[in-house]
């Protein structure tokens, strides 16, 4: 890839990362971890800028929220373009989804026991971090159900797009019908 065509895929990817956050969509169904694990995939340099750019500019039309929630998130995708950084060893669509798996469950167990230890929500012991994660499983449905899609999607059009232009020929060379 061109540092033009990383440009175009980085300004892409902040672009669509921010738009999916900014509609609506069903709760935690948004393609910012799939982004991240392509970033930690294929950017060499400033791959960890591209989530939190997301993240930041969509929160500020969202709302911000507790700081230290906000930076429990933040992390956790910062954490899931690292696990990109590991998936570079083994390329495949099992390991794809493997690493998607990795990245759903990380972002779960961080971010829920964030709330679980930052906010007033839930009391403070045993029984309280239980019951936090187990009403973030609906949410969970959804982040599993995102990032297996979102990251299907990326690096399925990426990997379409990086063919050689004269194996992908038969999209606009259609032969002429009578």
């Amino acid at each position: 890839m061109t540092t033009k065509e990383k440009v175009i895929a980085v300004i892409i990817l902040i672009l669509v990362g921010i738009s999916y956050r900014l509609f609506p969509h069903p709760p935690n169904f948004a393609p910012v971890a799939a982004i991240s694990l392509f970033s930690g995939f294929y950017f060499r340099r400033y791959f960890i800028f591209i989530p939190v750019v997301i993240m930041l500019v969509s929160d500020i039309f969202i709302g911000f929220y507790d700081w230290k929630l906000m930076a429990v998130v933040y992390f956790s995708f910062i954490l899931v373009c690292f696990i990109g950084i590991l998936m570079r060893k083994n390329k495949s669509v099992l390991s794809l989804i493997g690493y998607s798996l990795t990245g759903s469950i990380l972002f779960f167990l961080l971010t829920n026991f964030a709330v679980w230890f930052f906010a007033s929500w839930y009391p403070h012991n045993f029984q309280g971090l239980t019951e936090c994660y187990l009403m973030a499983i609906p949410f969970f449905k959804n982040t599993i159900a995102g990032d297996l899609f979102y990251a299907s999607v990326i690096f399925g059009c990426y990997e379409i797009l990086a063919q050689p232009k004269e194996k992908l020929a038969f999209l606009w060379n259609r032969p002429k019908t009578i």
